[in-house]
């Protein structure tokens, strides 16, 4: 039986805003680039606390630049395709991502309860990658299999969608195979939809030998508040580290003022800066990208105020790679 806290994240998260009209009607700003082709190619779905964020009225607010399906997006742009990553290259099994020698992906769910339009897995066969209970006890056995991997990441698709006891019987499952150590979450919903954060799902997630890290995506410092923080401390009491990974977004966060200011609304939630993603050029993205040269100046300006262990360090993955690669002021 759900409790009153389970019902209220869930009520939220069907009252999410899926059409264009309704966008503009509460966003007027929003209707002069919005495209429904955009929409069509990939869905608008944003949750009524992100949008009582953005200012109605500014056509370039970086929260509504962020969710909203933009002409922009109609544009072929060369170097810019469905799989950036290559990962249908490192799928062995259906809901199953092999990269990195001692990481493996679980993508336990293709939903999220906002869409990114940077997402780099927008274009992603999420139809093909739904383990169900069969696929999870072959991810298991391969698991087993490669004892080199000590750690699963939960991914997708945002895994905090799923329900409290799929979570704790992954938790279980994972905890039995002697190799896994750690267990990472990549959600959305920490800065979007805070409710989530019960003490069903801290219980679900942190009975376990398992080290527990959740890793939030936000790109800009309106995205956290007084309520995120809370849920936070939630998290940290029960022993979860906490990090961030946010990406270099042209018209968002491409100034260094707003990335110091994110990370030091990070620490005030007791979240430590992670990775600062260069873009992934992801079909329908081109409009975020920024040049290496401006990203590279506005690094060197975050190195300039913030301590080292505010410091993201500034990342790029490129397909194939055994690891993500750092990049630094100096070079490439």
């Amino acid at each position: 039986m759900s409790t009153q806290k389970e019902q209220n994240w869930q009520s939220a998260l069907q009252n999410t805003v899926t059409s264009l009209e309704e966008l503009c009607a509460i966003i007027p700003a929003a209707r002069a680039q919005a495209s429904e082709w955009a929409k069509d190619s990939f869905a608008l779905k944003v949750g009524r606390r992100y949008l009582a964020k953005i200012d109605p009225n500014d056509p370039n607010d970086p929260l509504l630049l962020q969710i909203l399906p933009q002409k922009t997006e109609e544009k072929t742009v060369a170097g810019f395709v469905a799989d950036p990553l290559n990962e249908h290259q490192y799928n062995p099994l259906p809901g199953l991502i092999h990269k990195y020698r001692t990481r493996v992906l679980i993508t336990l769910t293709g939903t999220c309860a906002i869409h990114c339009r940077y997402c780099f897995r927008r274009h992603f066969a999420y139809d093909e990658n739904r383990p169900g209970t069969p696929g999870l006890e072959r991810i298991y056995d391969y698991l087993r299999q490669h004892p080199e991997i000590n750690e699963v990441i939960l991914s997708g698709g945002d895994p905090l969608l799923v329900s409290d006891a799929l979570l704790q019987k992954v938790t279980r499952e994972l905890a039995l195979i002697p190799n896994i150590q750690r267990l990472r979450i990549h959600t959305r919903l920490l800065s979007t939809l805070p409710e989530r954060i019960t003490p069903e799902l801290i219980q679900a997630l942190c009975q376990t030998r398992l080290k527990i890290i959740l890793v939030s995506h936000c790109n800009h410092p309106r995205e956290l508040d007084d309520t995120v923080a809370k849920h936070c401390r939630k998290l940290i009491e029960n022993g979860v580290t906490l990090l961030n990974q946010s990406v270099f977004l042209a018209g968002v966060n491409d100034d260094a003022q707003i990335l110091v200011a994110l990370s030091e609304a990070l620490f005030q939630c007791q979240i430590l800066p992670y990775y600062l993603h260069s873009l992934d050029p992801v079909a329908g993205s081109a409009h975020f990208a920024l040049s290496f040269s401006r990203q590279k100046e506005i690094y060197a300006a975050m190195q300039k105020q913030l301590p080292g262990f505010l410091l993201p360090r500034w990342v790029k993955e490129v397909p194939g790679a055994e690891h993500k690669m750092i990049v630094g002021c100096e070079g490439g």
